[in-house]
């Protein structure tokens, strides 16, 4: 008996979904930083044994667009919902559970297995409570307050199984993947069983100088920022890669540049280190910097980039 599935990872902006990804995938498959709305694509990795093949689906997270990319990015996380034999709903132990009710409405209604995972419970603490009858203070337990947490969603989504985890300290994780494979369908594996995810070599290499650039600009620069791979060469003993960085604004090429260069020196270095450690093989790294205005909302453009939810 094979057993073979698509367990679909969805949620808000930075509750920890591509955390979650990479721990399960047991690789580093998705960008995962501080900062919301790192994934913009619909990211799948393959964990493959003898006799299982489980597909995970990282997914931006969901939010109201406010421009053509974002209502792709949007897409990407609404098709998550249509082929999903197992659904990875994440939150956190802050998030309001009525935010963005429209995409949970959705969840409410699907017929597969959901499991609803309250992540980040690491940062639970005791919080003050108001005195008691005898005037002294008294505080709630993480306990409590999770207990708490954990009523509001099933009242939400009351046929889901609802865990708490960590993702980041991988508390939880192997309960989570263990029921996984209870749940998943008898089916044939779906990809090559040696293959780890769909996405080629240059998608990644896209997505590692974007990390960087979200790990090291500020403000509204990185949400502005798109990769892409001009050239990628391969040989047994080195790659060769031509990058452009595309920006919406002079301005923000200049940040990227930084003065004398030395801010886009730093990235390309940077960027060269994780590529060498994410392709274990010496990496030549060229970066430029180009602006293409208005690119999040240009049909065209989106496309070029790989915004494709179909």
């Amino acid at each position: 008996m094979h057993k073979a599935g698509f367990v679909n990872i969805v949620g808000n902006p930075n509750v920890g979904k591509s955390t979650l990804m990479n721990q399960l995938v047991g690789e580093r498959i998705s960008i995962a930083t501080f900062k919301a709305q790192t994934t913009r694509h619909r990211i799948m990795g393959i964990v493959n044994t003898d006799d299982m093949q489980i597909v995970f689906s990282d997914t931006p997270g969901v939010l109201k667009p406010n421009y053509k990319m974002q209502e792709m990015m949007l897409a990407f996380s609404e098709s998550a919902l249509a082929d999903a034999d197992v659904l990875l709903y994440v939150t956190d132990v802050v998030e309001n559970p009525e935010k963005n009710l429209d995409f949970l409405k959705k969840v409410q209604k699907m017929k597969i297995p959901v499991i609803l995972l309250i992540n980040k419970i690491d940062n639970l603490s005791p919080s003050p409570s108001p005195k008691d009858e005898g005037g002294s203070k008294t505080s709630k337990s993480s306990q409590t307050i999770l207990a708490s947490i954990v009523e509001k969603w099933h009242t939400l989504l009351p046929n889901a199984e609802i865990l708490p985890i960590s993702a980041k300290n991988k508390f939880g994780v192997d309960i989570l993947l263990k029921r996984i494979k209870e749940l998943l369908p008898e089916s044939p594996a779906y990809f090559d069983k040696d293959q780890l995810t769909d996405k080629p070599a240059r998608f990644f290499v896209s997505e590692i100088i974007r990390e960087k650039i979200l790990l090291y600009y500020d403000k509204e620069v990185p949400y502005s920022v798109e990769v892409r791979v001009e050239s990628f060469k391969e040989t047994d003993r080195n790659i060769n890669i031509r990058a452009i960085i595309y920006v919406e604004r002079d301005s923000q090429k200049g940040i990227i540049i930084g003065h004398k260069g030395v801010a886009l020196k730093k990235l390309g270095m940077e960027s060269r280190k994780a590529l060498e450690r994410f392709f274990d093989k010496p990496v030549f790294l060229e970066t430029y910097v180009k602006v293409d205005k208005d690119w999040r909302s240009s049909d065209r453009e989106l496309q070029t980039f790989g915004y494709n939810p179909d």
